[in-house]
């Protein structure tokens, strides 16, 4: 029997998996006439740990460090920028800054899925190297109120640069890990939190150190070190088929599964105000009075917090399921935007948001992916991924500017229309993701069945005549 054949059986038996839960892992068929040859029976395993499985994720947490980790820190960069670069510009085209480094790094996606499912990492993982090293070179000669030089360099440039590295050292995980792909995803993101503890922290001392300039070329010097890690150990393990089709380089077969419709849908909604935190708390710290010496740090309290959410969640999802954690994790974000963002006024309410925003927001972004793998024949995992991160750089482009044309006046009544406008994304994202879950379990799909056919016997005629005659 074929690779292919086998993942097609795969994906039958998954669909029609009594339990309904999603578990993150696709197991293999029971129903398999003829053993696999002995090459097959090679490809069929996977490792799911081990010395070369966790080297690469290593490579893979040091790819998203550099990467997801710097898009982590824009929030430092937007303070700077609207207060010392860029002083004649507004928060909204500032902040579209940001949110093209995040389009670009999800919408390439689309096409650079494609890339890795035909040559691998060889080539992606070098040249975003080197673009993103450049890129911040490039930041780092920019003149003061000249927006242009910015957005080549710090948004379309960079933005460029950390697509070819992201998504391949995502995808990569697939080649090594099944039964652990939630707990190897969940490592890797936490180095893109990492980096969003740690590069914060160090342009806030660097900056009034060495100033702008060389505090910005210290950081890319950081980054290229991570990243050569990254060229030496992240490599593939299945083979490739060695060319590219562009007519798949999305795959618009997923949108007829109803999950992955809705979860697509549903990452939409999820993404469009999950950045808005990350790139506004500190200057609503700062409106609100936080001492500066607390203000400077909520970013970097927020990605600490998000370290143990991108990991713990990924290890708990291969036992229960990734939408068993992403959805009440979605639904406590909802409850602490407008439950404690909200009414925050003061220092300590201002920092427990951003710990706990920042604890349970992590789960958005490392299981979103495992859950989508967990749907996903293994063959077309790489465009499956890239056509829900194209869904999300749309919700990522739009989101940040949207909010900052929101707060087109730093006042109270601009700010709670912002945490508003965030909060109910939020609540419509989270009841999105679990219709996807609805749908995908024959349990609960059978529930509501017997729960809406009781109703309607409740309402029928004659029960209605039967209940009062008694």
């Amino acid at each position: 029997m074929s690779l292919a054949a086998a993942d097609r059986d795969e994906e039958k038996h998954a669909l029609e998996d009594k339990s309904g839960t999603d578990t993150g892992t696709i197991t293999a068929s029971s129903s398999i006439a003829e053993p696999p040859h002995e090459g097959q029976q090679e490809l069929e395993h996977v490792p799911d740990g081990g010395r070369e499985a966790y080297t690469v994720v290593l490579g893979a947490s040091l790819a998203l460090f550099a990467s997801a980790g710097m898009v982590n820190t824009y929030g430092a960069f937007q303070d700077y920028y609207e207060a010392t670069l860029l002083p004649s510009s507004s928060s909204s085209s500032i902040s579209l800054i940001g949110s093209l480094q995040i389009f670009f790094l999800y919408f390439i996606g689309t096409l650079t899925g494609r890339v890795f499912d035909a040559y691998g990492t060889k080539i992606m993982i070098p040249l975003g190297t080197f673009i993103c090293v450049f890129s911040l070179m490039m930041v780092s000669l920019c003149q003061k109120d000249q927006a242009y030089q910015v957005f080549l360099s710090h948004g379309v440039l960079f933005g460029l640069g950390i697509a070819l590295l992201f998504n391949p050292a995502v995808a990569v995980l697939g080649h090594w890990f099944r039964k652990r792909r939630a707990l190897a995803i969940g490592l890797t993101t936490g180095g893109s939190a990492s980096g969003g503890v740690i590069l914060p922290i160090l342009l806030e001392r660097l900056i009034p150190a060495v100033g702008f300039g060389w505090a910005v070329r210290i950081v890319g010097f950081v980054l290229l070190g991570c990243l050569i890690i990254s060229c030496l150990t992240i490599r593939t393990r299945l083979p490739l088929s060695g060319h590219i089709s562009w007519r798949t380089a999305i795959d618009f077969g997923g949108f007829k599964d109803p999950r992955y419709a809705l979860a697509s849908f549903g990452a939409f909604l999820l993404f469009y105000g999950f950045f808005i935190p990350y790139f506004y708390i500190q200057i609503y710290a700062n409106f609100r009075g936080v001492p500066p010496h607390i203000a400077k740090y909520l970013l970097a309290i927020m990605n600490a917090t998000n370290v143990p959410s991108r990991i713990l969640p990924g290890y708990v999802a291969d036992k229960v399921g990734p939408l068993t954690v992403f959805i009440p994790a979605a639904a406590i974000c909802s409850v602490l935007l407008l439950g404690l963002w909200l009414p925050s006024h003061n220092t300590a309410s201002i920092v427990a948001f951003a710990a706990l925003y920042g604890l349970f927001s992590g789960a958005f972004v490392s299981l979103l992916p495992t859950y989508i793998a967990s749907i996903s024949p293994r063959e077309k995992l790489g465009a499956r991924l890239g056509s829900v991160y194209m869904v999300v750089a749309v919700a990522s482009l739009v989101g940040t500017p949207t909010a900052g044309a929101l707060l087109s006046k730093t006042d109270d009544a601009h700010f709670r229309n912002l945490i508003i406008f965030c909060g109910v994304l939020s609540v419509a994202g989270t009841v999105v993701m679990a219709l996807a879950g609805i749908v995908g379990s024959s349990a609960l799909r059978g529930r509501l069945g017997r729960w809406c056919g009781s109703l309607r016997d409740m309402s029928a005629p004659e029960t209605l005549k039967k209940s009062e005659d008694v």
